[in-house]
């Protein structure tokens, strides 16, 4: 993984100081509440429902075990316990006092982290595939491109007031595990003719108010020319996007507005300006970043006890196949720990947990750890002979519910519990949901189906790529929640659709049983729920949510 060098190290700790100036000078009275707020959101301070809310990034989902084991420190020392993994591969404390952020953001500095650009009209978090580096179908590796990305994004004067936040996603592998075409810039690694590495660029996707998918502007742009191609991108957005209507001003409006066409043309003529100039990239440059991700050293593995233990015990072999993946190094595992056990709002993860998964990524990972948008863990790297050992470890700590891809493994945001912005709670609905499909047999023929659920319609639980998605709506006052179907990410993203007016709270675990009544009622052999929505599209489903209870 990347590691700072002496500049970086002293950026962060000037910033670190700097914010807790500003702090004090807040608390002393010196500075308002306007004059604050942008300076605490600049460092990922945000006030939420109880108490302020640090967002810390995560570049790229990547974790080492120290870092692991600081943020186990800060939740304990500063927070109630806990952290949050969100959908955009950082955590969140919930619970921090104020006079203190400060001092998180320094104890943050000394393990090569910080809170930058995780708020406010900017580049905010690249995000990428959780098993970058490690999957079989890969292309390239996307974590040194990330790493390109966020040196050239972090503090760029041009770009540090947006019309809005700006969200770019990179996919270095055949499937698009990163979901590139829900972002206002996706990013999907190819080749050319020749063999060279290249990117099929994406513009203009995104949830929130307005779901849109983003279009290709360009089909292959060399790789070497990614940085230029972007500084076109967000110079075209900056002088275009709309700034007298926040809910206008994301870069997807402005594709809408002109064309993708329009938009492109654009970004070619801004493009002209900046091609094969200073941040043109050499092989010299790429290079130096892809040196921070090399392969460990890997050994010969025997996978003979592996295979006897797959073949005489049914509940770790259900384990192996459903939170496990093969990886492109022979005798090699990815393994997901579940972060989403019956009970547990989904993505939380407690200080002595993040302690025992930052020992087994020392004992077993090679001292990192991933987090994927899903809100789960990844340890990549892991030795089919050490498996058994590792998932007994896991089921002591709640990591190892057999569920990853399936109904109970939900993407939720936190909600009307915590966010100041929701209309309804979102951890109560999906603990209910969990509690009423808590049985595994029964997941397990229900096949793969991605449940996402968000509080409101900034949309940071993805409802609306989710194959069944919830939103949370206010109704008089009241918490409702509306049901989409059909939704996908991946090259194939769609965009769910309403099936009706919303429901009330206490339905809502009905209202997904009778949902899946129809897809095991419809499906054909082998079908998945997503393939049978599209085969029957929405009515079939519609008629018997609604119908009149008997």
């Amino acid at each position: 993984m990347y590691r700072y060098n002496e500049i970086d190290s002293r950026i962060v700790a000037q910033r670190v100081a700097q914010f807790r100036d500003q702090t004090q000078r807040f608390l002393a009275g010196e500075l308002s509440e306007d004059e604050f707020r942008p300076l605490r959101l600049m460092n990922g301070l945000y006030v939420q429902r109880h108490a302020p809310m640090l967002r810390v990034a995560v570049p790229y989902g990547v974790l080492s075990s120290v870092q692991l084991r600081k943020l186990a420190e800060i939740a304990r020392r500063y927070d109630r316990g806990y952290g949050h993994f969100t959908t955009r591969q950082n955590i969140q404390f919930n619970w921090i006092p104020l006079e203190q952020a400060p001092d998180v953001l320094a104890d943050l500095a000394t393990v090569e982290m910080h809170a930058i650009q995780t708020s406010g009209n900017c580049v905010r978090n690249t995000t990428t595939d959780a098993f970058a580096g490690v999957a079989a179908d890969e292309i390239v590796d996307p974590r040194p491109w990330c790493e390109i990305i966020r040196q050239w994004s972090t503090l760029h004067p041009e770009f540090a007031f947006l019309p809005r936040k700006f969200k770019i996603a990179v996919s270095g592998s055949v499937e698009d595990r990163a979901a590139t075409l829900v972002h206002d810039v996706g990013l999907n690694a190819c080749l050319n003719e020749l063999g060279e590495v290249g990117f099929r660029v994406s513009i203009g996707g995104g949830l929130g108010r307005t779901p849109i998918l983003g279009d290709v502007i360009k089909p292959f742009l060399p790789a070497h020319h990614l940085l230029t191609y972007l500084d076109a991108v967000l110079r075209v957005y900056n002088r275009f996007g709309r700034r007298d209507n926040k809910y206008k001003a994301r870069i997807k409006i402005l594709v809408k507005a002109m064309t993708p066409a329009a938009f492109a043309a654009k970004v070619e003529d801004e493009w002209l300006h900046l091609k094969d100039g200073a941040a043109t990239l050499r092989d010299a440059d790429v290079a130096h970043y892809a040196a921070f991700f090399s392969d460990p050293e890997f050994s010969s593995v025997d996978s003979t006890e592996f295979h006897a233990h797959i073949a005489a015990e049914p509940a770790f072999a259900r384990w192996v196949e459903r939170n496990t993946r093969a990886e492109r190094q022979s005798g090699y595992r990815s393994v997901i720990l579940s972060l989403k056990k019956t009970g547990v709002p989904p993505g939380d993860i407690d200080a002595a947990q993040m302690e025992h998964v930052a020992d087994w990524v020392d004992r077993y990972a090679f001292g990192e750890t991933r987090v994927a948008h899903e809100q789960n863990l990844i340890l990549p790297n892991i030795r089919e002979s050490d498996l058994h050992e590792l998932w007994a470890l896991a089921r002591e700590q709640g990591f190892a519910t057999p569920n990853i891809g399936l109904l109970t493994d939900i993407i939720c945001c936190p909600g009307g519990d915590f966010c100041a912005l929701a209309n309804a709670k979102s951890i109560p609905v999906a603990e209910a949901i969990q509690q009423r499909f808590d049985d595994l047999d029964y997941l397990h023929d229900l096949g793969p189906i991605q449940l996402n659920m968000s509080g409101c319609m900034n949309a940071c639980g993805h409802h609306h790529i989710g194959h069944i998605g919830i939103l949370g709506v206010d109704k008089n006052g009241e918490e409702w929640y509306q049901v989409l179907l059909g939704g996908s990410q991946g090259a194939d993203a769609a965009i769910g659709k309403v099936i009706g007016p919303s429901f009330a709270r206490a339905r809502m675990p009905e209202v997904i049983e009778r949902v899946l009544d129809v897809y095991v009622a419809e499906r054909l052999t082998q079908e998945t729920f997503l393939e049978t929505v599209k085969r029957i599209g929405i009515e079939p489903f519609k008629e018997r949510v609604y119908a009149k209870h008997h």
